[in-house]
Formats: structure tokens, C-alpha cells, sequence
């Protein structure tokens, strides 16, 4: 079973093909994995492999780790582009969340005030206004929605309240219009016998209506780029994901980031 990729609550820096040098938060146990959604795509695998013995780091203890790498890489001269909210599931169900966010801030106005901070979000927890208001203070607030349509949603994403739809929350994302970054994953495939395709007019188009709709300040469009633990998803090819980018651009007038 392809299990969680990070094993500590700071971990990096890496490099992300979409934002630059950055510095991973991981909010979630650092053995197991707790998220709302349990994509087919996820690089940290299925929710299945249970949420681990470690549990969620303290906000104390986060912002400990996160002070003493930030000084060391500063002491270092080493640089940094931005540090993100990612890790082994979804950052948001940590109960301390909002209070992290302003911790984080904090350590990062003092050691590296140039570095954005980001959080990566599957969009989930958009029903508590302490989590919204957090996010609204973050530099890049991505937020995910891989299809406007609940079949594919259902399939691809396998949200755990059976009450979750995309009409709901394409509601609750036009919140951060003008700010928000909305981020979907483009791919093709099977799965229990159904065809999973995104990237089909019928999809694009309703994605193209929920843009509108949101107003995103940016959209980000990606495919797979690492193994998922279902293995029969297809990557989009770069020609063919740049045109749906093109196409979503010219129809939202919103800027398209295209990986």
C-alpha cells in the first residue's frame, strides 16, 4: 500500500514546480494520515492506512520546529520562497489551525518577511468562519475543486460527509473572490468500474461556470506528477493541459497557471 510521504512536521525545504522553494508545515500525524477526502489521486495514499499512533503536533510544539528551522536556514543564508500548509492530509481539521496560521505569520515576518505563506486545502472546512478567517490572512489561500459535477467529485475526491456537493461549495469558495487560488487536478481513468475524465467538454464546462462563479484571483491547472495510489490514472499531456488552460483563460478572464 503506498503510504504518507512526510515523516515530520517541518520538513524541506523542496521544490514545488508551483511555488518556488518551500518549506512544508505537516499539521497531520508523521506516521498515518487524517483527511476529509480520500482522493485517487493522493500522493500520501489512501486514508485506509489508518491516522497512525503520532497524532496532530500541538500549536506549541509547531511553533517551536517552526522558529528553530526558519532561524537556522536564515543563520545560513539559505532562501526561501514560501511556506506551505501541506503534508499527510488536510491542514484545516487541525483544531488549532487559525492560531498556527497567526504563529506562522509571526515566525515568518521575523526571519524571511519576503516568503509567502500558503496553505493547500481541499476546500472542505469552508463551513467554519475561524478557518475562512485564516485563510483569508494567508499570502495563497489554494483551494481545491477537481469538478463542478457530484458524480465526479464522488469518484475522484471520496469526501467523507456524505452531505458534501459541488454546488455547496462552489458557494462557499466565491468568499474569497479576487483572493482566493482555486486549483484543480486534471486527469482520466478508472476506478470499481467507473470512467473517470475531467478533462471532457461537459467537465470543462462546468468548471468554467464555477470559475466564473468563484472569481479566483488565479487557477491552477495540474496533472499527476508522482505515483497515486490508484494505479490506473492517466496523466493529461502538457499540449493538451496548456490548451484547457487556454480555454478556461479566454472564456473566465482569470490568469491560468498551467503545470
Amino acid at each position: 500500500m503506498q503510504r504518507v510521504l512526510f515523516h515530520s512536521t517541518i520538513f524541506g525545504p523542496i521544490h514545488s514546480r508551483r511555488l518556488g522553494t518551500s518549506l512544508g508545515i505537516n499539521l497531520t500525524p508523521d506516521d498515518g494520515k487524517i483527511c476529509s477526502f480520500d482522493c485517487l489521486y493522493c500522493e500520501a495514499g489512501f486514508n485506509a492506512q489508518g491516522p497512525g499512533t503520532t497524532g496532530m503536533a500541538p500549536r506549541a510544539e509547531v511553533a517551536r520546529l517552526l522558529e528553530e528551522k526558519l532561524a537556522a536556514m536564515s543563520e545560513a543564508g539559505e532562501a526561501l520562497d514560501v511556506i506551505t500548509f501541506s503534508g499527510n492530509g488536510e491542514p484545516t481539521l487541525h483544531p488549532e489551525f487559525p492560531e498556527i496560521v497567526d504563529d506562522t505569520l509571526r515566525s515568518r515576518d521575523r526571519y524571511f518577511p519576503q516568503a509567502k505563506v500558503s496553505v493547500l486545502t481541499n476546500s472542505t472546512r469552508l463551513g467554519s468562519d475561524a478557518v475562512c478567517a485564516a485563510l483569508e490572512k494567508v499570502d495563497n489561500n489554494i483551494l481545491k475543486l477537481d469538478s463542478a459535477l457530484d458524480g465526479t467529485v464522488r469518484v475522484l475526491d471520496r469526501p467523507n460527509d456524505p452531505g458534501f456537493n459541488a454546488a455547496g461549495v462552489i458557494g462557499r469558495l466565491s468568499r474569497f473572490a479576487g483572493t482566493g487560488i482555486i486549483q484543480t487536478m486534471m486527469l482520466r481513468g478508472e476506478w470499481e468500474g467507473a470512467r473517470i475524465d475531467n478533462t471532457s467538454e461537459k467537465e470543462v464546462s462546468a468548471l468554467i461556470d464555477a470559475y466564473r462563479r468563484i472569481r479566483p484571483r488565479e487557477i491552477m491547472l495540474y496533472s499527476i506528477d508522482r505515483p497515486t495510489p490508484a494505479r490506473t490514472l492517466e496523466k493529461i499531456p502538457a499540449a493538451e493541459l496548456r490548451a484547457i488552460g487556454d480555454l478556461v483563460a479566454a472564456a473566465t478572464s482569470i490568469p491560468v497557471q498551467v503545470n
